[in-house]
């Protein structure tokens, strides 16, 4: 499997190079900004204003990012494991991809890391440094190693937030 680096200059798609690869390996919306570089080595949809704030690895499996969502520096999506089911010890060469599907308007702390086959939903925070190993309700809060639910997002002000378009 060949590795893409992708490097966002200015916050901006403006090298050849740069939109001839995410046309081909990612599909995204309007305002996409990386802040730093990101390296994608799967099938990646994005939203529309997506903002990663640099040093993102999104992972050789599937990655799902709706609306409005952004990242703090250093986050992982981890979507392929080692097959240590295979025909060698611990594992042999070949490997298992998952899914990792992210809701509207998520934004994730400083080097949160997510592995495969979790749903993160609408409206979740997760705090900085936690590792996401299990689906994530709409509008929690989560943290920890492995993340777990702080509180929960006003729902009612979230609400009136989303309809009013009021997004950062």
């Amino acid at each position: 499997m060949k590795q893409i680096l992708i490097r966002w200059r200015d916050s901006l798609l403006r090298s050849y190079y740069t939109r001839r690869v995410s046309r081909r390996v990612i599909k995204h919306g309007a305002n996409l900004r990386c802040n730093g570089k990101c390296t994608i080595t799967g099938h990646v949809t994005l939203g529309d204003n997506v903002n990663f704030n640099g040093m993102c690895i999104l992972g050789a499996g599937t990655v799902t990012i709706g609306d409005n969502f952004h990242s703090g520096t250093e986050c992982m999506m981890i979507t392929q494991n080692h097959n240590y089911e295979g025909e060698a010890i611990p594992y042999d060469h070949t490997y298992v991809k998952k899914t990792i599907r992210i809701g509207d308007n998520v934004w994730l702390g400083n080097r949160v890391l997510i592995v495969g086959d979790v749903t993160i939903g609408e409206g979740a925070i997760v705090a900085a440094g936690a590792v996401v190993c299990k689906d994530v309700p709409p509008c929690a809060i989560v943290g920890g190693n492995p993340a777990k639910v702080i509180k929960y997002r006003d729902r009612a002000h979230y609400e009136s937030l989303k309809a009013a378009g009021r997004f950062h």
